[in-house]
């Protein structure tokens, strides 16, 4: 595989460097499933830090292979990450640039492929991988006045902005809680096609709308339905349930329903 190629090429070039102390690599290669399609995922640890200076990040990616072109994270709230296209062969790479402090916050254990003095082994066994799962009182707070955003959209006619916002219902609310309810960890919608029972997958299709006004509004009442359902499948009872805000929503849903 051209991923694995890469980070062994990756493992040669930096071992050398006095200021790198390990590089590990995440993602698919923890659970094989590497395929044609898939990125390489590598987190770069050095003694100084790197990522408070893009240009020593490209300095770094560059020296790894034949380099399109990278960019910063900072649009899905990681600036220490630079996203990277390499040629000969097209891959995807994502480079993660931290320090030993910075390498014991994960959420994931990664596979090791440099480790110096095995400082990065000791950081894994003095701390614990832990992946971010959603607060269920933060999507019960905001999920009728969510779903009362998008019916404005669709009473006003905006249907674009309200076919788009079914995506973040997805991507936000529907995709995590589905792959809990399947005993996923909760990472949107990826491989939603392969991880979840086919009952689920085909309630999730329900929230994807044509661009049209009752199938938004078919849509959207899908996905009201399906939020009750894991509601009550999935949260606590300490989950205060926003049920006053839920009614009226749901007249609301009424009324913008039955206009002409």
């Amino acid at each position: 595989m051209i991923q694995r190629e890469f980070a062994d090429k990756a493992k040669t070039i930096l071992e050398p460097d006095d200021n790198v102390i390990g590089l590990a690599v995440a993602g698919s290669w923890l659970t094989n499933e590497i395929d044609e399609f898939s990125d390489l995922d590598l987190i770069l640890v050095t003694k100084q830090k790197i990522s408070n200076d893009k240009n020593l990040m490209l300095d770094y990616a560059k020296r790894l292979g034949n380099f399109l072109s990278g960019f910063t994270g900072d649009h899905v709230g990681e600036p220490r990450l630079l996203i990277c296209l390499y040629d000969n062969p097209l891959l995807h790479v994502d480079i993660k640039f931290v320090t030993l402090d910075e390498f014991h916050t994960r959420i994931e254990t990664p596979t090791l492929l440099i480790d110096k003095n095995g400082q990065l082994e000791k950081a894994i066994s003095n701390s614990q991988a832990k992946f971010p799962y959603p607060d269920y009182q933060w999507i019960e707070d905001r999920f009728w006045t969510w779903t009362h955003y998008v019916l404005l959209k669709i009473g006003r006619g905006e249907y674009l902005e309200a076919y788009d916002f079914m995506g973040f219902f997805r991507m936000v609310v529907f995709g995590p809680l589905l792959h809990i309810k399947n005993g996923n960890l909760p990472r949107g919608v990826r491989k939603v096609e392969i991880d979840l029972e086919s009952e689920d997958l085909a309630k999730l299709k329900l929230t994807i709308p044509a661009y049209e006004r009752q199938s938004l509004l078919n849509s959207l009442r899908s996905a009201v339905s399906l939020y009750r359902q894991l509601r009550i499948e999935l949260f606590e009872e300490k989950v205060n349930l926003q049920k006053t805000t839920e009614n009226k929503v749901m007249t609301y849903f009424d009324s913008i329903e039955n206009r002409k």
